[in-house]
């Protein structure tokens, strides 16, 4: 690929002055995208790798989610939940009938579905559990991420995530991820919930030990405490299931969705349960003025669509073992781990390697926008529409970058 041109350079001299520094983006310039492939303003075409942080699971631009938006964007775009719409029941409906769990509440984004998960959780602890008021606690992990709310990131281990944001909601215990006797130790009677990414995306594609997800259950199960998966990267076809959890076979009491639930061309997202979680809610209780709009609902019912019936969830575990092992067939002394489940693989570099964000550069020129995460790790998250042949053209980038010495 080519230098940056003075058009592009240009227009990342503008974000630099007039956007605040919370990103450290690529300096790739995109204004144009198509299946598994994106342009930026000079004309280069790159195969995308990271597919939003999985919200582009469908492909960039999918024809059928493209014209339910313009469609529905014609007639009725935002009611509020003042008054109902046409497009919010057949979603409801659709989301059960693909799932299991008996109702959805609507939201935006997938910070916003966490923290419905969150208020729902300590409103069932203290109505049905019978905690005592303001005692309710939370498990989470380390090295999770669950999105970017003062809430949320007081219960993250990551510095860069919570410095200086405090004080923080009291109310989480954080333990070990994949270790099942320090969650054990850590249930008092005061637990509500335990809140988990069955894969850790941010945190490089972690995957906890086998049994975990399932040991998990079976200790909440014991103590009368919710289940709580948050599926907003890894689920919906991500790592070869609907849900990630569906590979130790279990349901967890709620899940959080978002991202590819619109096909990445809008924000939606949803908290998932059943109704003895659900009804902890009444009129007042929670909402949101975008939440469940029409607009919003005929994108991801559309995206929905889009998934099942091009079947696009058993594409990214068939292709998603085939794309593992060529990764690790790859020669080169930098790689020190690499993790996958379905098309979701994270490439973990010895410290040594000098830091991944050089790689993601070097794939850049290579025409491949990939994204490194946590210093050490190369993240790989195609649209999981991507064909073999689509595939076998990044491994060659991939070997070519990596293998360099």
């Amino acid at each position: 690929m080519t230098a940056a041109t003075k058009k592009s350079e240009a227009l990342i001299a503008m974000e630099g002055e007039f956007g605040a520094h919370n990103y450290h983006p690529l300096d790739v310039v995109l204004c144009k995208g198509e299946g598994c492939y994106v342009w930026d303003v000079d004309g280069n075409r790159y195969m995308d790798f990271l597919a939003a942080y999985s919200a582009v699971n469908q492909g960039h631009n999918h024809p059928k989610i493209v014209t339910a938006l313009t469609k529905q964007a014609g007639e009725l775009a935002l009611t509020s939940r003042a008054f109902r719409n046409d497009k919010f029941p057949p979603l409801l409906e659709k989301l059960h009938r693909l799932t299991g769990f008996e109702k959805a509440l609507m939201m935006n984004s997938g910070a916003e579905a966490v923290e419905t998960a969150l208020k729902a959780a300590r409103k069932w602890g203290y109505e049905q559990k019978g905690i005592a008021e303001n005692k309710a606690e939370i498990i989470v992990f380390d090295g999770n991420f669950h999105g970017r709310t003062t809430t949320i990131v007081g219960f993250s281990d990551d510095p860069v995530s919570h410095g200086h944001f405090g004080p923080f909601s009291p109310g989480f215990m954080r333990v070990g991820y994949g270790d099942l006797k320090a969650v054990a130790a850590a249930v008092n009677d005061n637990t509500c919930a335990v809140l988990v990414e069955p894969v850790q995306g941010e945190g490089g594609v972690i995957i906890p030990p086998k049994g975990f997800l399932k040991g998990l259950r079976e200790l909440c199960d014991q103590h009368n405490v919710l289940l709580i998966c948050d599926e907003i990267q890894s689920g919906l076809g991500r790592t070869g299931k609907m849900f990630a959890f569906e590979h130790e076979g279990i349901r967890p009491d709620g899940v959080t969705i978002g991202k590819a639930l619109s096909g990445g061309v809008y924000p939606v997202s949803a908290f998932l349960a059943n109704n003895r979680v659900m009804d902890v809610f009444t009129p007042g209780t929670h909402g949101s003025t975008y939440g469940g709009n029409p607009l919003a609902c005929a994108v991801a019912d559309a995206a929905l669509d889009v998934l099942i019936d091009e079947n696009l969830i058993e594409k990214s575990a068939t292709l998603g073992e085939y794309l593992l092992e060529k990764v690790k067939a790859i020669d080169t002394p930098h790689i020190k781990e690499i993790r996958g489940s379905g098309l979701w693989i994270g490439i973990e570099l010895h410290p040594e390697a000098g830091g991944a964000r050089r790689f993601c550069e070097r794939l850049q020129e290579e025409g491949m926008l990939c994204k490194e995460t946590h210093t050490h790790t190369i993240r790989l998250a195609p649209p999981l529409v991507a064909t073999k042949e689509q595939l076998d053209w990044a491994i060659e980038r991939l070997d070519k970058v990596l293998g360099d010495r």
